[in-house]
């Protein structure tokens, strides 16, 4: 989903115009974004966590020469879901697991079913005799 999408889905339901809406999520992720370089992480209650974590200077290799570099520090956005966030992508994940089971037990059910169905050359023979229904006795 883009920014746009996000005010157009905004706008819909709340009757405000979209630059309306899209000048309050843009002011929305100008205060986060700020937030996060002045304190080092922004909280949001049911939704989740912002976090600059720093990653330590380390050695590293050139894949084209093989040389050893050194790679400086580092600082780096992370994002931690909060609770009501991980249940609903929780409750995702098990409905996604119970359609897999539902659909491998339907797979192992019809090849259950074709191993059981009889071939054509174990029915007994058709009979030659007919019977006319038409014909008074």
């Amino acid at each position: 989903m883009t920014k746009k999408e996000i005010v157009k889905s905004i706008a819909d339901k709340t009757g405000l115009t979209q630059a309306q809406i899209k000048q309050i999520v843009q002011l929305t992720f100008d205060g986060i974004v700020e937030n996060l370089l002045d304190e080092g992480r922004v909280e949001l209650r049911n939704f989740g966590v912002f976090q600059v974590k720093s990653r330590k200077a380390r050695k590293a290799r050139n894949p084209r020469t093989g040389h050893q570099v050194l790679v400086p520090e580092k600082f780096v956005v992370s994002f931690k879901p909060g609770k009501e966030m991980e249940a609903r992508v929780q409750e995702l994940e098990d409905a996604a697991a119970a359609e897999a089971e539902a659909k491998a037990l339907l797979e192992h059910t019809d090849s259950l079913m074709s191993e059981k169905a009889p071939q054509n050359n174990d029915l007994p023979p058709a009979s030659n005799t007919t019977q006319n229904w038409n014909s008074s006795s």
